[in-house]
């Protein structure tokens, strides 16, 4: 661990230097204020802190805050506040909040990452031409124009070099040894080096003579209390959410053995480095998604990776100091120039458009760039909120009137209503004009599919149904309904003291009655038919409800495991795992079998999905599940005499052969009372564990805990499943889930 954490360490330093430095001269603050927040960040917050393989630093996204501050305060004032934001991040992390700012909407936050990133770019192309920034980003792009008419070449010159390393760089492949040292390095490094020997006539970076320089108090800010109040909550806020939001993010990637990240801790660990970092000079401090990422690709396993590389930053400071000076201002604003684009996502337009949340996001990126960073997350948050309410009223009526068939006879009139939506008195007009649509004496099946109705709408409903009953029609309200709608008739709606587990939504076959032979024998039954009521009943009944997790998979797909199992029809992966749509990627065959690398009967169908889910999607566990009775291994034990007449299914069976082989050198356990074909079941699972290993570019990434290998085996009869311990060899039952700290959390369907 200490020698993945030293290497990572080190390559997180490659990256937090330059970033640091470019960081602090686009704010406006001394520039070895960016190096002590990257020392701060890496240390204090490292220790600290509840992430382990975040690293934490000055950020991008509070360039504009900070930049504000310092011009209506200073530079000493915007330290002072910087304090106060972490002294308000600790009472916040100590209050255990944290959670709560993920309650800001992904739209709003990265709209206003992306604001960020305009402005940012804006600023920095007139450094890059050998201006300088304006005020305000509307200023900066009005004076665009005249300075694309008259740059100065040399810094034109070296901030186009920086910009063409950076995309010469992020097209290496990867895996080669040039992409281990991270593009930023060698893109400063060049230019910094063409500037000195040519001569060329660029700003350079100015620093102290030691890192803190004539180290000052902060001093209390000149303004009236709720600006200064503002300030703080506007830094101890972006900084708390962008931190939280680069905590899950990097926890989701995390490898096997990494414990969660404890977002409390976290907001406790960041609110430490900004009081730390504002006390001592340097700029606001938080997680950040670059030098984050890194640390995990280069194989950081703990914290103390990002603890060491505020220690590098510490000495590279200390003793460098006449090095860092070379480097020229308009190859620094041209890495920001790239960090600023990079911002400005534009994948995540396309995921907030399935949810239909792209205009809160173009509204908060326009406030962020027109009015300013606090001014545009609120009308963000504005729009936000103006979306949900619309979307609580949103209702959806349809009445269906259903003709019968010409040989029924004289049938009353049918008709078929389906009221979908939030059910409130302000939707009470649109529903009782539909209601009125329905013939007098008809009769009406009525699905109420709401998440609320109000007593307004209850009435409503109640006293139609009463006066169409009086008519001489019938309402049949579906079953999910009609046991909640009889007690609000009676006005009993105290809780139920036990309440029926709920199906599970992607399982319509739950609430589907078999069918008897003899309805499935009738000659005008065929199989087709079946399979064709069912895909009726799936889009009467579960499409409408999977409809926007399939948009969002639409796209692209992100399973989280690689689940190959036995094609036998008794094996539901996504019931036994609870996974929703999406999050398995499965391979199903004959045996759940793996054929051996280089095997004398070749197939390479397992191994392409096994290359495809590794080295294309990213999965980090793949499991092989048998189970009970299995087909394939009754085949083997009895010598493939029953199979002998199918080719194909014999020579794939060849690949058991291994597991066949380990069966019959193995004693059974004593005392063991499984039968010889559950026993092979089992060894099989660990066979094919065993073959996938063959692969020496699998089990490379295995042994270096990339990749986790998990055997699960179904006991069809009792559905219980049990999972395999490598260590013993043996099965056992699943355990138990620890008991949380607080109440359940839901989980998510993806």
């Amino acid at each position: 661990m200490l020698r993945r954490d030293l290497l990572s360490s080190f390559v997180v330093f490659l990256v937090a230097i330059p970033l640091s430095l470019g960081i602090a001269v686009a704010s406006g603050a001394p520039v070895a204020a960016g190096l002590i927040a990257a020392v701060v960040g890496g240390i204090v917050a490292g220790l600290i802190g509840g992430s382990p393989l975040q690293v934490s630093g000055p950020a991008a996204g509070l360039t504009v805050i900070v930049a504000g501050l310092i011009q209506t305060y200073g530079w000493r004032a915007t330290c002072t506040i910087t304090l106060l934001g972490g002294l308000l991040q600790l009472a916040l992390g100590a209050s255990r909040v944290a959670r709560t700012a993920l309650a800001v909407s992904p739209a709003v936050v990265h709209g206003m990452l992306a604001g960020v990133g305009v402005v940012l770019v804006l600023a920095q192309v007139h450094v890059v031409l050998g201006g300088s920034p304006q005020q305000s980003a509307i200023d900066n792009l009005r004076e665009l124009p005249g300075q694309l008419v008259h740059p100065h070449t040399h810094p034109a010159l070296l901030g186009a070099l920086t910009v063409l390393v950076l995309l010469l760089w992020s097209r290496l492949p990867r895996g080669g040894w040039l992409r281990v040292v991270p593009g930023p390095l060698p893109a400063i490094a060049l230019a910094t080096v063409t500037a000195w020997s040519l001569g060329w006539n660029a700003q350079r970076v100015e620093l102290p003579e030691t890192l803190l320089g004539e180290w000052h108090a902060p001093v209390l800010p000149d303004g009236s209390l709720p600006a200064v109040v503002g300030a703080v909550v506007s830094v101890a806020l972006v900084a708390a959410v962008e931190s939280l939001l680069c905590s899950v993010a990097i926890d989701r990637t995390r490898p096997a053995g990494v414990p969660r990240a404890d977002l409390d801790r976290d907001l406790l660990g960041q609110g430490a480095g900004n009081a730390v970092s504002g006390f001592l000079g340097g700029l606001p401090i938080a997680g950040v998604i670059v030098r984050s990422t890194a640390n995990v690709e280069a194989g950081a396993r703990s914290r103390w990776s990002a603890v060491l590389h505020g220690v590098w930053v510490l000495v590279l400071a200390l003793s460098c100091g006449p090095v860092i000076e070379q480097v020229p201002l308009p190859a620094l604003a041209a890495l920001l120039v790239v960090l600023g684009v990079r911002l400005m996502d534009t994948a995540r337009v396309r995921d907030l458009r399935h949810h239909r949340e792209a205009p809160a996001y173009f509204a908060t990126l326009a406030g962020v760039v027109v009015l300013g960073l606090g001014e545009g997350v609120l009308l963000g948050i504005g729009i936000m909120a103006i979306m949900a309410l619309r979307r609580l009223t949103r209702l959806s009526v349809r009445v269906e009137q259903l003709v019968p068939a010409p040989d029924d006879g004289p049938v009353p009139p049918r008709a078929h209503v389906v009221v979908e939506g939030t059910l409130t008195f302000l939707g009470v007009p649109k529903l009782t004009r539909a209601l009125q649509d329905v013939p007098s004496g008809s009769y009406v099946d009525l699905d109420l599919n709401v998440d609320f109705m109000d007593h307004a709408a209850f009435d409503a409903i109640h006293e139609w149904r009463l006066a169409h009953e009086r008519q001489g029609g019938r309402v049949d309200i579906d079953e999910v309904h009609e046991a909640w709608y009889e007690r609000a008739v009676t006005g009993d709606m105290s809780p139920r003291r036990k309440t029926p587990p709920p199906a599970r939504w992607w399982a319509p076959w739950a609430n589907r009655r078999r069918r008897s032979e003899a309805e499935l024998d009738a000659p005008e039954v065929s199989p087709a038919a079946v399979l064709l009521a069912g895909v009726r009943e799936y889009h009467g009944r579960t499409a409408r409800l999977v409809r926007p997790i399939m948009a969002e998979l639409a796209m692209e797909q992100k399973p989280e495991h690689l689940f190959i199992t036995c094609v036998d029809s008794r094996i539901v992966p996504n019931i036994i795992t609870a996974s929703g749509p999406g999050d398995l990627f499965i391979n199903r065959n004959v045996g759940a079998l793996v054929p051996r690398n280089g095997s004398r009967t070749p197939d390479d169908s397992v191994a392409a999905t096994v290359e495809y889910a590794v080295n294309v999607l990213d999965i980090r566990t793949i499991t092989v599940c048998g189970h009970s009775n299995c087909g394939a291994m009754a085949a083997l034990l009895a010598g493939g005499t029953e199979v002998g007449h199918l080719t194909a299914l014999s020579r794939w069976l060849k690949h058991g052969n291994h597991s066949l082989a380990r069966f019959l050198a193995e004693e059974p356990p004593a005392g063991a009372d499984e039968s010889p074909l559950t026993r092979l079941c089992k060894i099989n699972v660990m066979q094919q564990l065993d073959n996938l290993l063959t692969y020496p570019w699998l089990r490379e990434r295995v042994e270096s805990g990339e990749i986790e290998l998990v055997g699960l085996y179904l006991d069809l009869q009792s559905a219980n499943v049990e999972i395999l311990d490598r260590g013993t060899g043996s099965f056992a039952p699943v355990p138990d889930a620890p008991v949380p700290d607080g109440p359940p959390k839901p989980r998510s369907l993806t």
